[in-house]
């Protein structure tokens, strides 16, 4: 098979920050539902098929049933986006919904250790991001 000559197209700054605001809402969807330890990656120049990966992690497996559904509610509500695949079930404790530009990896804390995507991708850089009812709380 010939390999191609066309060169890899990157996502422009502008929509970076779409899909970044998307990413954030995200991140603050699972927040309200008591997810901890958000973490978002920018893995775009590494990995070349997705920008973000947004990594949270819930206590157990109710809460993390609990987060994706309010990640897939307000990304549908406040950005008319659907996830394109989902993989997992909240009872393995890990859930995958990739939105083509980001993905979002819900653990329960021990599956997240096993799995430590933060290690992997210790070379992305991160977006800053805090729990709104955190700051609210030490504020």
């Amino acid at each position: 098979m010939p390999i191609s000559t066309e060169p890899i197209t990157t996502t422009g700054d502008a929509d970076l920050d779409r899909i970044r605001d998307q990413v954030l809402t995200a991140a603050e969807a699972a927040c309200e539902k008591l997810a901890k330890d958000v973490a978002i990656m920018h893995v775009g120049p590494l990995v070349g098929i997705t920008d973000y990966f947004l990594v949270f992690s819930t206590t157990n497996d109710r809460q993390l049933g609990s987060a994706v559904d309010e990640v897939e509610h307000q990304l549908r509500e406040r950005h008319a986006r659907k996830p394109i695949g989902r993989e997992g079930q909240k009872e393995s404790g890990w859930v995958v919904l990739d939105f083509g530009d980001f993905v979002v990896h819900a653990f329960t804390a021990a599956q997240r250790d096993v799995y430590e995507l933060e290690r992997l991708w210790s070379d992305a850089p991160r977006v800053p991001f805090t729990d709104p009812a955190a700051a609210a709380a030490d504020g």
